[in-house]
């Protein structure tokens, strides 16, 4: 390898880790420890995480065929398993590894 690929390899890591360092830090700074968060904060703190997910299930099931064979069953499989694994053990990594474990079961069965 050249010096050059090593030293820009370098300056990147370097720059997407003060980035992300400045991100998780940035709550703290705006917010501080002690002050109260404000009403809008804790609004979209808890609206916006369904909503993403609900965003992500029409993303995925937009160019089905509920018309034609398979009939959409492996991706309606996989949001009923994922749905109530997440509903009952309130375990995220749980409900997706095992609604993504369902679908590709499925699309490789049906």
């Amino acid at each position: 390898m050249s010096d050059n690929v090593i030293l820009y390899s370098i300056i990147i890591i370097a720059v997407v880790a003060a980035l992300v360092f400045a991100a998780r830090l940035f709550p703290f700074v705006l917010f501080g420890r002690g002050n109260e968060v404000p009403g809008i904060i804790r609004y979209l703190g808890n609206t916006l995480p369904p909503t993403v997910m609900m965003l992500l299930i029409i993303y995925c099931i937009k160019s089905v065929d509920f018309l034609e064979s398979p009939y959409g069953i492996p991706h309606i499989g996989a949001i009923l398993v994922t749905f109530l694994l997440y509903k009952f053990t309130k375990i995220n990594l749980v409900a997706i590894v095992c609604g993504t474990a369902v679908f590709m079961i499925l699309i490789r069965v049906l």
